[in-house]
């Protein structure tokens, strides 16, 4: 009876979403811890055999340093960005793009899911531009020019679910690193989505950064400029932040920051009253 009253509560959510795209970005601690990462992809799996087209984005930081490490390349970080110099690109792209898509591919495929694994490049679905911010070197860090949602939507209509590393290509040929919540966003926007949904290492956005359970379950975008003032809304998660914000003033839905480390969270987030998180609304 338990598991027949959460199939009841779930149906009305299935409906909601049944025949929309949710983007669901995935990376950090989530990607590190095997259960987690069984857990995120038997979510992914469930909505998509309920008829919910997921796009499913996905970073992959801690790989690449370790690759990095095995180089003898030290990772550098200027203002929370990878610094991406020719070497460095060559290994985000060798990671991103190879061995994390396919792994995920074939984790969906084995999990009972569909999946074609692509990155930024291929379609030409991402095109970026050196970044340039008050005079700052990032190397091969892309700013977002332009996102093409042709190939996605044809894999979406045949039922499959792209996964997409986050790797872009320059107008004269060049590969870009791009930022994963950054490229998230501008796809979710590009393809009218019904939900972004942030899997991140926090519960979602505090009022305390030091307390867990001073998390604000709703945020109103209107209201982003004065939690900045507050500083409520301060270092790592300013970006996270702004990505919501920026998804929602070009029409998606609604977007939410959710706990990555707690098991099958796309789910409550996504089939639940309770909801999980932070959800960011206009």
């Amino acid at each position: 009876m338990d598991v027949a009253q959460v199939l009841v509560k779930s149906l009305p959510y299935i409906q909601k979403y049944y025949g929309k795209t949710v983007v669901v970005k995935y990376g950090g601690n989530a990607m590190q811890n095997d259960d987690l990462i069984q857990a995120v992809i038997s979510d992914i799996v469930l909505l998509s055999c309920v008829g919910i087209k997921v796009v499913f984005v996905h970073g992959g930081g801690p790989e690449i340093n370790e690759m990095l490490a095995k180089t003898g390349k030290e990772s550098k970080f200027i203002n929370g960005l990878r610094y991406t110099d020719a070497e460095t690109m060559d290994i985000v792209q060798m990671v991103l793009a190879g061995k994390i898509n396919k792994d995920l591919v074939a984790l969906i495929e084995r999990t009972g899911g569909r999946a074609v694994g692509l990155c930024g490049i291929d379609g030409g679905i991402i095109k970026a531009k050196k970044l340039s911010e008050d005079g700052t070197d990032y190397g091969l860090v892309g700013d977002i020019t332009d996102v093409d949602t042709t190939l996605l939507e044809m894999i979406i209509a045949k039922d499959y679910i792209p996964v997409v590393a986050t790797v872009a290509s320059g107008e004269n040929g060049e590969s870009y690193n791009i930022n994963a919540d950054t490229a998230a966003a501008k796809l979710a926007a590009a393809l009218k989505a019904e939900n972004l949904i942030l899997l991140t290492d926090v519960r979602g956005l505090l009022r305390d950064k030091n307390d867990p359970e001073t998390l604000i379950a709703q945020v109103d975008v209107a209201d982003v400029p004065k939690l900045r003032r507050e500083n409520i809304i301060s270092g790592g998660m300013i970006p996270k932040v702004n990505c919501c914000v920026d998804a929602i003033t070009h029409g998606v839905k609604k977007a939410c920051m959710i706990d990555g480390r707690v098991p099958h969270s796309v789910l409550i987030e996504m089939l639940s009253d309770e909801g999980f998180g932070t959800l960011f609304i206009k």
